[in-house]
């Protein structure tokens, strides 16, 4: 399993999310990718980077927490990692497969999705979310997956540019997915797919 120096990551049930929850997954909006339509969407569409004014917090886990996970999906085929001390741990990252309630698995068995991905603000850019990804890589590998797909927002810009530096391509872009909202009226769905 992939490492940070000094900081091991372990394979968790679900029985670990009331540790995982407890790393961060809130980050400040700034800047979005705008989808503009050329030609009203017949030449194309177009993803601008732009800024946001007034930035604003988002924070993931105010509606929908990991305690929340087992309400609406069964996880008896999910994998949960934790970066760190199980105690508190730094990263965690969770692989939903063979999960008919998860969308963009549509029914397959041979598709996993990075479901969340986090790491602790203070311990952001040192390699963690990069050694959670490379372990969801090779546990959806290990079950036979020909893709692993991730859902994000334009509006989780350094997400974006994370998954695109992984090798993911922009499989599909959803302008309307979200109801729309305080905030969510300006998201669009991105789906990052990784082929296997």
């Amino acid at each position: 399993m992939p490492t940070v120096p000094d900081m091991p990551l372990r394979l968790a049930g679900p029985e670990c999310l009331a540790t995982y929850a407890t790393v961060p997954i809130s980050f400040w909006v700034r800047r979005e990718l705008a989808v503009e339509l050329v030609d009203g969407g017949l030449g194309g569409i177009r993803l601008a980077e732009h800024p946001v004014e007034p930035p604003y917090l988002r924070d993931y886990d105010r509606y929908y927490t990991p305690m929340h996970w087992t309400e609406t999906h069964d996880l008896n085929y999910w994998a949960f990692f934790l970066a760190g001390d199980l105690s508190a741990p730094v990263g965690a990252a969770s692989v939903a497969y063979d999960t008919p309630s998860v969308p963009l698995l549509q029914g397959r068995r041979d598709v996993a999705e990075l479901w969340d991905i986090r790491v602790h603000p203070d311990r952001r850019g040192q390699g963690i979310g990069s050694a959670l990804f490379a372990a969801a890589v090779a546990w959806s590998r290990e079950r036979g997956c020909v893709q692993l797909r991730i859902e994000t927002q334009n509006t989780n810009v350094d997400a974006c540019r994370f998954y695109a530096h992984k090798g993911c391509r922009l499989g599909a872009i959803h302008r309307l997915a979200y109801p729309l909202g305080a905030s969510a009226n300006r998201e669009t769905m991105l789906v990052w797919c990784l082929d296997l």
